[in-house]
């Protein structure tokens, strides 16, 4: 309607004292005054029928003989109230999984908007292809989520592990620190319930990374003494851990959004009545809507009750690196390995150049012996 909405009411008000004047030519009228004869005639229906304000009126229509019936909307929005971040086919499924018979989850959506329980989408990114590997335990991905600060001023920093494959949270842990003996005694815990990953996927932040991701951690070396490889992302790209930066964004939307916590135990209350959720309830989009609790199962490897210590071939060179120095003696000299490996056993083997030897913890090498290089003896 091109008139000004400021004079609208007014502008058709005139409109139809002119054109119920006798003789008036309305559909002149009609087009100056800017409107279609089908508006005009409207108008004047209206204003003899006793409309005289002339508003504009909702082009719902009176009746929906379609419409979902009142149990089931009640049903949608009391799902959807409890679990406010779940959208329309989370809760489609858990309808479903309740034995209901839901309608689509576009009428969801749309009953979502009519009642002000979600809003209209922005235009974001265009979706990416996901990954993930073939089984369960074959790699977990692990982060800290930030920090909190809670009522008592503590700050907490909550250590996250998700199954690549299910994306089944396996620890959901609030602690008061991001040391190494913590996330250890967290992962010995893990461990003993689930089992052993083949991999873990880290950052190269401590305490598992020490920078970058040839440097090796004491955490690390623990690691894989259990025979768990140390997988660490790429450098300023968080998308390689796509499911944890997710998981993540789930949890800030489901917990902790909006809410103050008292101190570590209130928030741990609160993580383990999600986690339950999550794992179980809250059905999800990247698994076909079944819940990472239908595609995960334990490892078959148990956490040892000793770690073991590493087992090298009878024709290995075995060295013991000094616990106060990363170094190795060899050939009557001092090499550099990464601290990370104090205390530890390494092998020394022969490179295929004259000269040139390697330093292996394991099937992992860690370091190179050049002795043609003067300037690499060590004094130590």
């Amino acid at each position: 309607m091109p008139w000004n909405e400021v004079s609208a009411m007014d502008q058709r008000r005139e409109f139809v004292f002119l054109a119920s004047q006798e003789g008036a030519n309305r559909r002149e009228l009609c087009r100056r005054f800017g409107v279609s004869a089908a508006t005009g005639y409207k108008w004047l229906k209206r204003f003899r029928d006793g409309d005289e304000c002339l508003h504009d009126r909702s082009r719902q229509p009176h009746v929906s003989p379609r419409r979902t019936d009142e149990s089931t909307q009640a049903a949608i929005l009391q799902v959807r109230d409890t679990h406010p971040a779940w959208g329309a086919r989370k809760i489609w499924q858990c309808l479903k999984n309740d034995g209901l018979t839901p309608p689509a989850p576009s009428t969801i959506h749309a009953i979502l908007q009519r009642h002000s329980r979600i809003a209209k989408p922005g235009h974001g990114p265009k979706p990416y292809i996901r990954f993930e590997h073939p089984y369960p335990n074959a790699v977990w991905q692990m982060d800290f989520k930030g920090h909190y600060r809670l009522a008592n001023q503590v700050a907490c920093h909550p250590l996250t592990i998700v199954d690549d494959h299910s994306r089944y949270a396996i620890c959901l842990k609030a602690g008061d620190n991001e040391r190494r003996t913590t996330v250890q005694e967290h992962l010995r815990t893990t461990f003993t319930r689930y089992g052993l990953p083949e991999a873990m996927l880290v950052d190269n932040g401590p305490p598992w990374g020490g920078g970058k991701p040839s440097r090796w951690t004491g955490l690390g070396v623990w690691l894989l003494k259990l025979g768990v490889e140390v997988i660490h992302s790429r450098p300023y790209h968080p998308q390689t851990r796509g499911k944890n930066e997710r998981f993540h964004r789930t949890l800030d939307l489901e917990v902790l959004s909006c809410r103050r916590f008292r101190d570590l135990s209130h928030m741990q209350q609160a993580f383990d009545d999600w986690r339950i959720i999550y794992n179980y309830k809250r059905p999800h989009q990247a698994l076909d809507q079944a819940v990472p609790g239908d595609r995960y199962k334990p490892s078959t490897r148990p956490m040892p009750d000793e770690i073991p210590e590493v087992e090298y071939a009878s024709g290995d060179i075995v060295r013991s690196i000094s616990t106060t120095k990363g170094y190795v003696r060899f050939k009557g000299r001092f090499w550099k390995v990464p601290e990370a490996f104090r205390g530890q056993r390494v092998a020394v083997r022969p490179g295929e150049i004259d000269g040139i030897h390697a330093v292996y913890f394991g099937a992992r090498k860690i370091a190179t012996i050049d002795l043609r290089n003067p300037e690499a003896d060590q004094d130590v």
